[in-house]
């Protein structure tokens, strides 16, 4: 999963973290929705805006990008986004642009001809390697933290960080939002561990919240609903030996293994020599 989803999908459900990054009330969220908006004469899109909820016109909209690669001609771009927006929509609401970098290296787009605005007020460069880690930055900022935390450290912040939802966040839906976006995070920065060590990360009542859970509750289910299909066939062998077929032949016609045929057979053979 690219960085910049996971972002994305942070702020969809939590956008009170994007208001904490830029040092406002995480309470203004309240007043804005996160979108991806189109501007439809170009069949062009910008993925990360907060666009108010209201038709206060002194509330801002924001312009959201997270770049975690260097790109000389990101500003460029950036800017030319925001202006076809503005041009094209009816909104005339004013407007701020952040920019979302993992530290300051990665900020290497080209500044000569946009110094005016990269300088100013309306434009914030947020370099998450440079964020205070301490144990009172709030559950959104420690998810963010944990993005680009180094590997040895990520499954360490990752336990304090399940820990704290757990215990912090009352709400159970929010609870299992964040649990399952912890766990995105894990697996795209730990790629090779396995179901099993991230399952030791959770305890139960925290697990069962989790895609790594309800992938393997289905399989199971999938498991069991073979096994109730497997049962049913070897329920009906005795009904085809009972027509003269061979094992073999039941078994290349129930699609069993043969051993599994023969040992139905041989169970039917018993119990007829005890009757």
């Amino acid at each position: 999963m690219k960085t910049d989803t996971i972002f994305y999908r942070l702020f969809q459900s939590f956008p009170s973290i994007f208001f904490e990054l830029i040092n406002h009330p995480p309470q203004e969220a309240q007043a804005y929705q996160f979108a991806s908006v189109e501007v439809k004469q170009l069949a062009f899109r910008i993925d990360g805006v907060f666009l108010p909820t209201t038709t206060n016109p002194q509330q801002p909209i924001y312009f959201v990008e997270v770049q975690f690669q260097p790109d000389t001609k990101f500003y460029s771009r950036f800017f030319s986004e925001i202006f076809l927006y503005l041009d094209k929509t009816e909104l005339t609401n004013d407007w701020y642009g952040v920019v979302i970098y993992p530290s300051i290296n990665v900020d290497t787009g080209t500044t000569q001809r946009y110094r005016e605005l990269i300088n100013s007020s309306r434009v914030s460069r947020i370099y998450l390697d440079q964020l205070a880690q301490t144990s009172s930055a709030s559950i959104g900022i420690a998810t963010v933290q944990l993005i680009i935390a180094e590997e040895d450290d990520a499954i360490a912040q990752t336990q304090q960080l399940i820990e704290r939802t757990t215990e912090q966040i009352e709400d159970e839906t929010q609870r299992r939002e964040i649990l399952q976006l912890i766990e995105t995070i894990l697996v795209y920065k730990l790629p090779k561990l396995s179901r099993k060590e991230i399952e030791a990360m959770f305890s139960l009542s925290d697990l069962r919240q989790t895609k790594v859970y309800q992938e393997a509750l289905e399989e199971g289910r999938e498991e069991g609903r073979e096994e109730g299909r497997i049962q049913a066939k070897l329920e009906s062998v005795p009904r085809f030996l009972a027509l003269g077929l061979s094992v073999e032949q039941i078994a290349q016609a129930l699609e069993l293994e043969v051993e599994q045929v023969r040992k139905v057979a041989q169970q039917s053979s018993e119990d007829v020599n005890n009757q």
